[in-house]
């Protein structure tokens, strides 16, 4: 992780590719917590208490994991013995 720092503070974060630029205002709060510790410390400590009231968000499915769940959700749902084709001819009708 790479930082530019500017009057002893960081004000710019580049982490995987991703830059990160502190508002006028993010800037002045890191100032003001500065007795907590570095300016790492303050925001890793925001960030975990941030992880800690956000639900984690659940991962993404492979391909093969929706296609199992695709063919579970149909076994449940049926056209109730209407085909496709006669589901498109009454839908011309309108």
């Amino acid at each position: 992780m790479d930082h530019v720092v500017q009057n002893n503070r960081p004000i710019r974060v580049t982490f995987r590719k991703m830059t990160v630029t502190l508002t006028p205002h993010a800037e002045a709060l890191l100032q003001q917590l500065a007795y907590a510790g570095s300016p790492e410390k303050v925001l890793e400590r925001a960030l975990e208490r941030l992880a800690a009231e956000q639900p984690i968000p659940k991962k993404r499915m492979m391909p093969a994991e929706a296609v199992d769940r695709i063919l579970q959700l149909r076994e449940r749902n049926t056209l109730g013995g209407i085909s496709i084709k006669e589901l498109i001819n009454e839908g011309r009708k309108y």
